[in-house]
């Protein structure tokens, strides 16, 4: 126990001196800590920064390991050693990001029992309960399919130090209908209708999460009730209604509105142009999808992150590589950083179908712009680089990852000695099996038979021996170790 709580002061120093500050939601001017549709209405260029920082996904990762309780366990409480970091080390402060990722950790491992006496803990130590927290601590019962909880939660939150009005409504109907409990979130929004004082971001987010069910019946009825209230829709309204009508299939009925949007008084902006073009690219309408980005940049609506992803993604599908790389150029010279995921989601269609210069176009120059690349996309690109026999790119790539932090498994080391042994360099591509065979990684049947058999053809039966005896010992200890973990034994 002493040494688990040594790691996990060590984690949260390690956090608190690494991680952002994001912004929290208002009732009508900020959005919610994490994306709710493709229409999010005016992202900021540099939206990268609201996403989970690398680091604090490690953090998470990390605290959750630490914490392995059964849920029928009888042991005490496990927090116990971490009720007062301060005391222990002085360098941690007892301020609110510690706490958010307490709370993230134990609502990932559902042991919700725990989050309500950290919370309780924080009271006491005058900490604060924000927006932010709230929203973690909801969206924890709400990804358990816990929304009665989350709902018993909304209204005890004045027992931790906040109001239960329009921005707390707000955060609990967005955690609903971000995890598609949209008819939950609507039948609660009736039943503290006149209880509760809503604004046109309360409307908004039911609106949202229906139109991203398509059910333009529903986003009708809140509509109507929008208006019975003296709510105006604004342009992110009118963005859901055209994002629904195009996922319903009515695209005609939603290039309408479109077209009548100053005639109620809102001018279309980045993300009434995303809805359209969204839609055009959903019926496979390229020629549509570029008549509205082009209509946007004459209208000086500039582009975002999320019409350059759009675009790059459909084009990619569709095979017209020189048009994606095209607009990738265009987005990374607006200064719009994509985020890994991004970068990742644009190199998996390239590393299916042609050579793999398309795909390393975009990880250099995504690298040169600083974004940070994911281990699944380097898989990707050793992948690719080894079927196409590019031995002295997949070195130089393997090295890269490693310089990034991430350490080599069986799949990087299969994807290396397949590559090197398609151009014939069986010394090296041993010498990569016999360093995996040394880190505890047993190669797969195909990848040693395609070795083994390259030797064989050259008669360098020695060499192939002396490989197939530890390749026999390596499958013993991985027979051994399946074993004892079937046993529940730790190794």
């Amino acid at each position: 126990m002493a040494f688990q709580s040594r790691r996990f002061i060590g984690f949260l120093e390690r956090f608190n001196r690494t991680r952002y500050h994001s912004h929290y939601l208002s009732s009508s001017t900020s959005f919610f800590p994490f994306p709710f549709s493709t229409l999010d209405d005016q992202p900021s260029p540099n939206h990268i920064k609201y996403e989970i920082n690398p680091k604090e996904r490690f953090v998470l990762d990390q605290l959750s390991e630490l914490l392995p309780i059964p849920r029928n366990s009888s042991a005490p409480n496990p927090f116990r050693y971490s009720e007062n970091p301060t005391k222990q080390n002085p360098a941690i402060t007892k301020d609110i990001n510690s706490y958010r990722v307490i709370i993230k950790a134990l609502g990932r491992r559902k042991f919700f029992k725990f989050v309500m006496e950290i919370l309780r803990d924080m009271r006491m130590e005058g900490v604060s309960l924000d927006l932010e927290t709230l929203s973690i601590v909801l969206d924890s019962f709400v990804r358990a399919h816990r929304v009665s909880k989350a709902i018993q939660m909304f209204g005890n939150v004045e027992e931790f130090g906040l109001k239960c009005n329009t921005e707390c409504l707000n955060v609990l109907l967005q955690c609903m209908c971000h995890r598609s409990h949209v008819g939950a979130a609507n039948s609660f929004l009736n039943s503290v209708k006149r209880k509760i004082l809503f604004d046109v971001m309360t409307y908004n987010i039911v609106i949202g999460g229906w139109s991203k069910l398509g059910r333009v019946s529903e986003i009708e009825s809140v509509l109507k009730a929008m208006l019975v209230d003296g709510f105006s829709p604004d342009c992110l309204t009118f963005s859901y209604l055209i994002e629904g009508l195009g996922r319903a299939g009515r695209i005609d009925d939603a290039v309408e509105i479109f077209e009548h949007m100053k005639e109620k008084g809102c001018v279309p902006n980045t993300g009434t142009y995303n809805a359209m073009i969204f839609n055009s690219i959903s019926v496979g309408d390229f020629d549509g999808c570029m008549k509205y980005y082009k209509s946007m940049l004459s209208n000086n609506c500039d582009p975002d992150v999320i019409t350059y992803t759009k675009l790059i993604a459909a084009f990619l599908k569709a095979r017209k590589v020189a048009d994606a790389l095209e607009f990738f150029d265009e987005m990374l010279n607006r200064g719009l950083i994509p985020c890994t995921g991004t970068v990742t989601s644009f190199l998996e269609p390239l590393c299916s179908y042609g050579p793999p210069h398309a795909a390393m176009m975009i990880y250099r120059k995504a690298r040169k712009v600083g974004c940070r690349i994911s281990l699944s996309a380097y898989k990707l690109l050793l992948m690719r680089l080894s079927r196409f026999g590019k031995c002295g790119m997949l070195l130089s790539m393997w090295d890269e990852m490693q310089e990034c932090g991430y350490s080599s498994d069986m799949e990087v080391y299969e994807y290396v000695i397949n590559g090197l042994c398609n151009i014939g360099q069986l010394e090296n591509a041993v010498l990569v099996m016999e360093e995996s065979l040394r880190k505890g990684f047993c190669p797969s049947r195909l990848i040693y038979s395609k070795l083994n058999n390259k030797l064989l053809a050259l008669n360098k039966v020695e060499r192939a021996y002396k490989l197939y005896l530890k390749i026999k010992d390596a499958h013993r200890d991985e027979n051994a170790r399946r074993y004892w973990r079937a046993n529940g034994w730790h190794f």
